[in-house]
């Protein structure tokens, strides 16, 4: 395909996207203080304890403080406790106990290594403890997301310069990286702003710089996941584990790769991720289905029937939320016009209004969905899912206030 024939593709989608309303800040608010009442609700079952990664028939399982995702649900509490605190409610010292008690969930958690063999760490600790350490100075919360950091610290490969994300370090199955870890550096650039140490900030830059170079395809898509030979480090190529295939662009790693610019731009200030995250956004919106919900895999299109998975869209809406504060004003416009755009389309399509209806928040999401390509059984397919519930909410944050970010 040519230039000139990318920019016809190009034009269309935009005036296509651009006939639909976007979020006002009236409307965030609406959904934001629903959001935050659900949460409320959710306490009562969720307080010592954790959701599971998905519903199940729209109702959370509950959980031990276990796998990479039970750091969203207290993200979510300590979103609620800065809506609460705005307002001068009494309930923000209701979710500020809550808070605090599964932070000593956390530091329990990596005091005993329990389930940390992995990469996660950022999602894990970011909107929980370090949250928790920037909105109340809590120290247990403080040297939790500290070990945390070491913890990854111990995950990076010199042989290729990248955090492993999973298994067993340094087993040649297991010698790659995955676009998710993006957003896993934040932690390592708040552990060096804290201590002063400069190694985890100097690991977070070589681990961007490997995943930018390898992680994007010409045409802008992601890959997944990427292997590198543990022999010398020299790149072994890409692959899916939750893409449809190898080939083709996950929506969600998609919407990480926006995230992940942004992030990369925001503590690196290299003007190349810039050019990355238009170039993945871009891709990422000129693929949205007439709804603006990406289905799961981008493979799929209109009247394919397949599951949609609504956590992309809104960690996508908060990626390019945040790199609009370092454009020029008419792209960061046009960015924010896109981002308020996708919101409300999934506020819309997707919100849960009522406790009757489920206990997340966000509808519609995909957490792994089987493919004759990809290992995956299929898990939360059409569930709410609790990262998606806790992008969700922090893009209504963005849009209400001007938010100072966890990550």
């Amino acid at each position: 395909m040519t230039e000139k024939d990318y920019s016809f593709i190009k034009q269309d989608w935009e005036k296509r996207i651009m006939t639909y309303p976007g979020m006002t800040r009236e409307e965030a608010e609406d959904c934001l203080k629903l959001a935050v009442s659900l949460v409320e609700k959710g306490l009562e079952k969720f307080t010592h304890d954790f959701p599971d990664c998905n519903t199940e028939n729209g109702r959370y399982p509950v959980s031990e403080n276990r796998e990479w995702t039970t750091g969203f649900w207290t993200g979510q509490i300590w979103l609620a406790y800065e809506y609460a605190k705005d307002k001068q409610d009494k309930k923000a010292e209701t979710f500020k106990t809550a808070g605090e008690i599964q932070v000593e969930s956390f530091l329990h958690r990596i005091e005993e290594k329990v389930d940390v063999n992995h990469h996660d760490m950022g999602f894990l600790y970011t909107p929980s403890c370090v949250a928790a350490y920037k909105l109340t100075g809590n120290e247990t919360a403080r040297k939790a997301a500290l070990l945390a950091a070491d913890n990854l610290m111990g995950r990076f490969q010199e042989k290729g310069g990248f955090f492993q994300a999973w298994g067993e370090l340094g087993a040649k199955e297991n010698y790659r990286l995955i676009i998710d870890c993006l957003l896993n550096m934040p932690l390592l650039f708040w552990a060096s702003s804290v201590t002063g140490d400069e190694s985890y900030q100097e690991k977070a830059r070589i681990h961007i710089q490997t995943a930018m170079r390898h992680l994007i395809r010409p045409d802008h898509s992601t890959y997944h996941t990427y292997f590198f030979d543990p022999r010398d480090g020299s790149p072994v190529g890409g692959v899916t584990h939750q893409g449809n295939r190898d080939g083709s662009a996950w929506s969600r790693g998609q919407a990480w790769g926006i995230y992940g610019s942004a992030m990369a731009y925001r503590y690196v200030r290299d003007k190349e991720y810039i050019d990355i995250f238009r170039k993945v956004t871009d891709f990422f919106l000129e693929n949205l289905p007439g709804n603006l919900i990406p289905y799961w895999d981008f493979d799929f299109k209109e009247g394919s029937g397949q599951s949609w998975d609504s956590s992309a869209a809104v960690i996508g809406v908060c990626g390019m939320l945040e790199m609009a504060k370092y454009l020029e004003k008419d792209e960061a416009e046009k960015y924010t016009a896109m981002a308020g755009r996708l919101l409300l389309a999934a506020a819309k399509e997707c919100r849960v209004k009522s406790p009757a209806d489920s206990d997340g928040l966000l509808l519609h999401g995909t957490y792994a969905h089987a493919s004759p390509n990809n290992p995956c059984q299929n898990r939360g397919v059409d569930e709410c899912n609790t990262w998606g519930d806790y992008y969700y909410m922090e893009a209504l944050t963005r849009l209400v206030k001007d938010w100072e970010l966890y990550w």
